[in-house]
């Protein structure tokens, strides 16, 4: 197929920037959505805002809080798909997640130098697991310093217990909220170093929704809050058994050992027998991380599962081409599949994060891999499948293990 041909941001649609408000008013209305501004901000000035991704509400609520502003949307590009055109017009401007793009910072300049536009970006790049922060890109300061434009941090709070992406798309009962502040003003962006500008980023993006949920008393009363927090708690630290574990209602259970926690009202883990390992998911998801970077270490670390395998190539269509086999060690991914036609590899060092996702358009668990041209969207089939919350554990430390 031929590559596609590059399109420059064009100016946002204000008749497109509308219905998005206006189609996300219902969401906002039903989390008692209230902003604490905490910086004044000049409507005609671009800023860069850089907003914590818990769930879609974000950009619901990033559609009324902009809403007096052009603003340019960076958006994964698998979201064009079928509707670049409207997409375009809303202002999004497309990227791949975990990919060095170097046409994406030629296109946010552009946005902010010839378009006069504020740009929206969510840093993390992908939706939280497990209710903290996902690493951020190193390259943070960089941008910030090429396009010299204030920094302005929207940190919402609730959007992760309103809509937590391991619970199957089943919204909960949660009211949501959001500071907005200028963390590096035009003035400082020529004093600090990047290296000042990522830690005071870094430190903006610091966040724990369930222990945040307890200390301040929220109640998540859902029946099923707990389905499908085996995504992210796949393994028991009572037996140690990985795969086991299965969530549901507002329990989360060993198939191996049968010992039973409960996802309390508070956002606390408590064992319904024995010990309570692990009080908070974070601590549980922390924990699993440990173990696979031992893994590592030791040279234990494998995921090898068949997948069915999608591409993405263009903005017309996610292609289904076949089916193949996953591989994922010590020394990065390895994909082959498609009746020999395809092989890919991907060393650790290429990316600080991997793009896993749970229930991806409705489709299943994924794991992305690819190229600045392609990319290959590998859903695991068949029984016991690892994971794919592990696999992100192991691109990221095997990343810091090659960095180092």
């Amino acid at each position: 197929m031929p590559k596609p041909k590059h399109i420059k941001p064009k100016r946002q649609n204000a008749f497109w920037r509308n219905v998005l408000y206006i189609a996300s008013k219902g969401e906002i209305n039903a989390v008692n959505f209230k902003c604490d501004m905490k910086s004044e901000l000049d409507k005609d000035e671009p800023y860069l805002f850089l907003m914590n991704h818990s769930s879609f509400t974000d950009l619901q609520i990033a559609s009324k809080m902009l809403r007096d502003r052009q603003y340019h949307i960076i958006c994964t590009n698998d979201g064009f798909v079928g509707k670049d055109g409207l997409m375009r017009s809303i202002g999004c401007i497309p990227t791949k997640k975990f990919i060095t793009d170097v046409t994406l910072v030629k296109d946010m300049k552009y946005t902010v130098d010839t378009l006069k536009s504020s740009i929206l970006l969510f840093p993390e790049a992908s939706y939280s697991f497990d209710g903290t922060e996902t690493p951020l890109p190193s390259s943070m300061g960089k941008i910030v310093k090429l396009l010299g434009i204030p920094v302005v941090l929207i940190r919402t709070k609730g959007a992760f217990l309103r809509d937590p992406l391991y619970n199957n798309l089943q919204k909960r009962k949660a009211d949501v909220s959001a500071d907005v502040e200028i963390i590096v003003g035009k003035e400082e962006i020529e004093k600090l170093s990047v290296e000042e500008i990522n830690d005071i980023i870094n430190k903006g993006f610091e966040y724990d929704h369930f222990k945040e949920q307890f200390e301040t008393g929220i109640t998540v009363s859902e029946g099923f809050r707990a389905d499908g927090l085996h995504r992210a708690l796949y393994k028991c630290p009572a037996c140690k058994t990985e795969g086991s574990m299965k969530g549901e209602g507002i329990k989360i259970t060993c198939g191996c050992c049968n010992k039973e926690y409960t996802l309390l009202e508070n956002g606390k883990l408590e064992a319904i027998t024995g010990d309570t390992e692990y009080e908070f998911v974070s601590d549980w998801y922390k924990w699993e991380r440990e173990c696979v970077r031992e893994e590592i270490k030791n040279s234990e670390y494998l995921l090898d599962i068949d997948v069915d395998i999608k591409i993405l190539a263009d903005s017309s269509a996610v292609y289904a081409v076949g089916d193949g086999r996953l591989i994922h060690n010590g020394n990065g991914f390895v994909l082959d599949g498609c009746n020999g036609e395809l092989h890919y590899e991907q060393k650790p060092s290429a990316s600080y994060s991997l793009y896993a996702d749970y229930f991806w358009y409705e489709l299943g668990d994924v794991i992305a891999i690819g190229t600045s041209d392609i990319t290959y969207y590998c859903f695991p089939k068949g029984e016991n499948v690892p994971p794919v919350a592990k696999a992100r554990l192991a691109a990221e430390e095997l990343y810091k293990l090659k960095k180092a």
